[in-house]
């Protein structure tokens, strides 16, 4: 039986698992082909510090100015989408900000709204920085500590040590529960990782429907991920070294891919980053790697 032929949950979260809001993006993108309702949402008030992760204010339909809180909502297709394509009806995802505090507690909560749920199997993203050319197919590496999955799927088990993230509290907490999970991790070129990357964010969702065995509307996201290559392309044409530097990584990509190992590379480039980022904690530095615009914290 596939893995993922029964209930299956999408898991995403914004800050430092998101390497240019590639995870989180397709993880609303899947929310909108979906027409999800929210059906369970994790309280704010007992996860997040308020002046690290900001809620923000915009107007509702009446034209009314409301608060916008960081939180993790737990969301299903809605009930005319399942009435249409009831093979849609087995896939929730779960979107939220990681917590600041009291991850313990935060995955117990987590936890009990996938028991409640009956949910099978676990699908995880994340993105990260890696020495990757933007003009080059976008990597997504693909691991699990499930003994079922990997033999069923082919995969390898992760065997990083060191910090992480919520992504991984909560996938040890799934293993203990007996539930299988994978994780799908896009390498976003380091370079480019201020502005979002719909490029990264559209190889993600292939590899979800690869899993998953459905299909959704891609819309205008292969035209966003070319003009966001293109634009990059751009200002690589007016800059010599970031020109010449690029070309190095397009030579070291290339190298890689005729070789058995790319795989290995992706997974090289992964612990790499880890490291990297907890060097950057350790020397006190205050840029979260995922995303410079926000501090650090830590993740697989």
């Amino acid at each position: 039986m596939n893995l993922f032929a029964g209930r299956t949950l999408i898991v995403a979260f914004e800050g430092w698992n998101d390497a240019a809001e590639s995870a989180s993006a397709a993880a609303k993108f899947i929310c909108e082909r979906l027409n999800v309702d929210v059906i369970g949402t994790v309280d704010p008030e007992d996860y997040y510090d308020f002046q690290f992760t900001r809620p923000s204010v915009s107007y509702d339909t009446d034209g009314n100015r409301q608060i916008n809180w960081p939180s993790t909502d737990l969301c299903a297709p809605s009930v005319e989408l399942v009435a249409q394509n009831p093979s849609l009806g087995c896939i929730h995802v779960l979107l939220g900000v990681e917590p600041s505090r009291r991850w313990q507690s935060f995955t117990a909560e987590v936890m009990e709204m996938i028991e409640d749920r009956e949910i099978d199997a676990v699908l995880f993203l994340g993105a990260m920085l890696a020495d990757v050319p933007h003009t080059r197919p976008i990597g997504v590496m693909a691991t699990s500590q499930n003994e079922r999955a990997r033999a069923e799927l082919n995969l390898e088990r992760s065997h990083y040590e060191g910090p992480v993230g919520i992504l991984s509290v909560l996938g040890i907490a799934l293993e203990k529960a007996g539930i299988p999970s994978v994780a799908l991790w896009a390498s976003v070129p380091h370079y480019v990782h201020n502005t979002p990357s719909p490029k990264a964010t559209l190889a993600l969702l292939v590899e979800v429907e690869r899993y998953l065995g459905v299909q959704f509307d891609h819309g205008t996201l292969a035209d966003e991920a070319f003009n966001w290559e293109r634009g990059i392309d751009e200002v690589a044409e007016g800059d010599d070294d970031m020109a010449g530097y690029i070309e190095q990584l397009e030579k070291t990509r290339d190298e890689v891919e005729s070789a058995a190992a790319s795989g290995d590379a992706i997974a090289m480039e992964f612990e790499k980053f880890l490291r990297a980022s907890d060097e950057k904690s350790i020397d006190g530095a205050d840029d979260r790697p995922a995303n410079g615009e926000q501090p650090d914290q830590k993740s697989d």
